[in-house]
This record gives structure tokens, sequence and C-alpha cells, in this order.
């Protein structure tokens, strides 16, 4: 199994980002979880080279690999062959750019992005900062835009079989809600006070997911922890929005119905594409 999550890579996050349990990691391999530390640097450049060698180094002990998560950028990046950029975080260009958003506003920000890749700007959502700054630092650095290297190569370095589970959206958001009640109770809270306690600033890049954001805020005395999970609940539900409107736009996906969904179902897809 390859991970396809963009924040299951790091080092002690992990009730956060639902990893497996290292009983389930003993019975099956898995691949690009725990590889760098939440200060180091990852790009999607990174992750693509890493996870197109796991699968050939799958393929070549007989298996069938198995790219599992739900950060779209990372499953086009395998299976449509991304042209993307290896370009290393720019510390002084991301502060300047942050100073300028803090004095002008993200609007500023959107500007620069719409004057020199309207494309990425349409497509980006402009509350998030540093997914805009980062198209920013793209163009910066090789003068192409950002969507230029987002464009699917003409051949995919792999065949892939693409399944998607689909759930009523009522349903998605109750379970949702319970896996983070869940969270809570499993001690995610000590997750990212150990985090803190380590160094780890909650303005990394690491740290900007889901939860650890609002958890941040309520260890810091910001907002009470109840208020820290109902924001991070509502988060979650507009990103599970986002995610299905991502993946909704691919009819190469088959999809199957979360609830009542068989492992058979899944081996008879890919028995039919592959066999």
């Amino acid at each position: 199994m390859i991970s396809a999550d963009s924040r299951a890579v790091y080092r002690w996050m992990d009730i956060g980002t639902a990893k497996p349990s290292l009983a389930e990691r003993q019975r099956l391999p898995h691949h690009l979880i725990d590889v760098v530390d939440p200060d180091e640097p990852y790009t999607l450049a990174v992750y693509q080279r890493q996870a197109l060698a796991a699968v050939a180094e799958i393929i070549g002990r007989g298996r069938l690999p198995l790219l599992v998560g739900g950060a779209g950028l990372y499953v086009s990046a395998v299976c449509d062959g991304l042209a993307m950029p290896d370009v290393p975080p720019d510390s002084s260009f991301r502060d300047l750019m942050a100073e300028r958003a803090r004095i002008y506003g993200i609007e500023a920000l959107q500007g620069d992005l719409a004057a020199v890749d309207p494309e990425s700007a349409l497509r980006i959502d402009p509350r998030n900062v540093r997914r805009v700054i980062r198209a920013l630092e793209v163009f910066h650095a090789t003068g192409t835009p950002f969507s230029f290297w987002q464009t699917p190569s003409e051949r995919s370095p792999v065949d892939c079989v693409r399944i998607g589970l689909r759930l009523e959206r009522q349903a998605l958001y109750a379970r949702i809600d319970r896996r983070i009640d869940a969270w809570i109770s499993e001690g995610f809270v000590d997750e990212v006070r150990g985090l803190l306690e380590r160094g780890y600033s909650p303005e990394l890049p690491s740290m900007s997911g889901l939860g650890y954001r609002q958890i941040a805020q309520f260890l810091r005395g910001e907002i009470e922890l109840a208020e820290a999970v109902a924001r991070l609940k509502q988060a979650t539900h507009l990103y599970a929005k986002r995610q299905m409107t991502w993946f909704g736009r691919d009819q190469r996906i088959h999809w199957l119905d979360a609830a009542t969904a068989k492992p058979e179902q899944v081996l008879g897809l890919l028995g039919t594409s592959f066999g």
C-alpha cells in the first residue's frame, strides 16, 4: 500500500492524520508514511519520485500496488504523471509574500497570481494563503505558471484503475464527527501538545493540516476545546465537500457506495482491468 495522504508523510502526526495502526502496518507493507519530520520540507515533486519508486519496487516483487488516500494532487502526480517542478521552499520569498498579505490582504496575492497564472488563481481556494504563495513561489523560481506543471502528461507513467468510495453527505458528515470525537478520546490533544513541546511551530506547513491548527489554538489559550472541536468538524466537512468536487470531475473513477461496498467489488474492478 502506498499512501497518497499529504500529511501522513510526517512523523509524530498519527492520530490527526488517521494513519494505519502499527498492527495494520505489520500485516501489510505501507509506503510513504513517516518519511520526514514536521519541520522538513517535502514537495509534491519529491513525493512523486518516491511514490513511483515504490510502485516499481512493489511490481518487482510480483505484487499489485495500491495507492490509497484523498490528496487529489498526490494521486494525480502518480497516475497522471504531472511534470512537477522540484522547487524547494524559499523561506525569504515566502516571508515576503506573507508580509505582503498581512499588509495588503490575501486579495493582493490573489491579484499577483491572477496576473501570472489565471488558471491557478481560479482553482486555488483564495483563503488558502499557503497554496497561493506556493503557486507564486513556483512561478518566481521557474518563470512558468504553476498550472502548467499540473497538466497531465500525454502518457501516464503507470496504469491506474481509479476506485472511489461515495457516501450520502449527511451520513459522511456524521461519520466525520464521530471520527473526530474518537481522536479526542484517543489523545489527539496530547499529540499536538507533544509536537509543540518538540518545538514545531503551528505556522509550519505540516501543522496547517486539519485539526492541528485548531487544537494548537486551544493549547495557546485562544479558544476553548469545545470550540476547537466544532471548528475542526466544520473545516473537515468543507474539505470533504471540496474533495468530492475535485474527484467528482474525474470520469475515470469507478464509484462504489461506502456504506455497502465489499472487497469483492474492488477485486472485480481490478480483475476486469488487469486480468
